[in-house]
């Protein structure tokens, strides 16, 4: 017999014997619906096994990475912000002179009626390409991933576009050279998203202390994820500055920084995009929720170290300590731009300060602001926010300290 006919055979061994003697099947008619039966479950057997299997398997992409390409264009991946906060992101082709200055990258549209941020009668919203960086997922050519703020057809920045108030901020004080590190904790769960990576489906792992900064299989739960971010990030020319394991298992941080003004923003959120890709390769789940399991674990956070010029020079530190004071006036006003869900993180347990309290001191991780004992020692350096949450939007937050500082 030939190769069709044994699939049906084999087949119809597996149909239930009250189908097989069906009289359909005693006419020549009815044999060949019941053939064409036989063939519409095996294609569905395989497709069954087999779909969702290629879009996760980089070999098979790789083949067509791997294409001579054309040498005068590049693809653009333009990469924006949507009404939840979420990075969303669309291709297209440029040449290799408009890719070779933010400045000459042209912008675009979307349908803004499909990300919440615009009315379906009136749904363009214009992509204004801000910041580029190599794009580590389209690696064998000079591709682009672009950073956009987003425009009403008018000019005017639509109400999810936090970066433009933030840049003009910036620019007025530019001369204070303001730097930031922001050190960005997240947290990796199966595709269920109830269970976190690692942990025993519907119940818990042992308690805190041994994950922090851990190593060994028993302990250590999405170590390749976090890795294979931080080369991508510095493939894209992210400044990640360090990550690690974090104290909760299966939640990890990184850094980034120093970066001055509004560069951090524009770091963090590309970085973000980044992690979720990372993340959608290995088929996992990252959420930058504050608090992502309830109880005795801790929250994630989004600390933010700063300064500026004098801060760090010779006597810093009455400008430090003179920040700190102006932010304990404005503790409401942080509180209330630093994330969704973070009276949950901020309970004054697990290195954290209570949300209805504001205080600062040396070394102390209980506290809202931490001056490092190396900052205290030399008399100048740097302070760390350790109020915003993993989830907060980083535009409004820098702009809100920077804001306050020079107040």
């Amino acid at each position: 017999p030939d190769l069709r006919t044994m699939h049906l055979l084999f087949l119809l061994a597996l149909v239930p014997s009250a189908v097989r003697v069906a009289p359909l099947s005693r006419s020549p008619a009815g044999r060949a619906a019941m053939s064409r039966s036989a063939v519409s479950m095996l294609d569905a057997g395989l497709l069954q096994s087999k779909t969702g299997m290629s879009s996760t398997d980089n070999a098979v992409l790789k083949r067509y990475h791997d294409l001579k390409m054309p040498t005068d264009t590049v693809q653009a991946e333009y990469v924006w912000i949507d009404a939840n906060m979420k990075t969303r992101s669309k291709c297209r082709t440029v040449t290799v002179k408009q890719a070779s200055a933010v400045e000459k990258m042209p912008s675009w549209t979307y349908d803004g009626s499909s990300t919440g941020q615009a009315p379906g009668d009136d749904s363009e919203v214009i992509l204004q390409p801000k910041a580029l960086f190599a794009d580590p997922f389209r690696p064998n050519d000079d591709n682009l991933l672009v950073l956009c703020d987003t425009y009403e057809p008018s000019g005017k920045p639509i109400p999810t576009n936090y970066r433009a108030a933030a840049a003009e901020l910036f620019e007025k004080y530019e001369d204070e050279a303001p730097w930031f590190g922001i050190e960005q904790e997240y947290t990796l769960f199966n595709m269920d998203k109830t269970t976190p990576l690692g942990w025993p489906k519907g119940g818990y792992p042992g308690p805190q202390g041994p994950y922090y900064c851990g190593a060994g299989a028993d302990r250590m739960f999405g170590r390749a994820i976090s890795e294979a971010h931080y080369i991508a990030c510095r493939y894209a020319g992210i400044k990640i500055a360090g990550s690690n394991a974090e104290v909760m298992p299966g939640q990890w941080e990184y850094q980034v920084g120093p970066c001055v003004g509004i560069e951090a923003g524009d770091q963090l959120w590309m970085s973000r995009y980044i992690l979720d890709r990372v993340a959608e390769d290995f088929n996992v789940f990252v959420t930058l929720e504050p608090k992502p399991i309830k109880g005795d674990w801790n929250g994630a956070g989004a600390h933010i170290n700063f300064s500026t010029k004098r801060m760090r020079e010779t006597g810093g530190i009455k400008d430090i300590i003179a920040c700190c004071d102006k932010m304990a006036l404005k503790h409401a006003e942080h509180i209330a731009v630093y994330g969704e869900g973070n009276a949950d993180r901020l309970t004054g347990l697990h290195e954290t300060c209570s949300i209805e309290e504001f205080k600062y001191g040396v070394a102390d991780r209980g506290c809202s602001i931490r001056i490092p004992r190396d900052t205290d020692r030399e008399g100048c350096g740097y302070l760390e926010d350790r109020r915003p949450a993993s989830n907060v939007e980083p535009y409004t937050a820098t702009a809100k300290i920077m804001e306050t500082c020079m107040s």
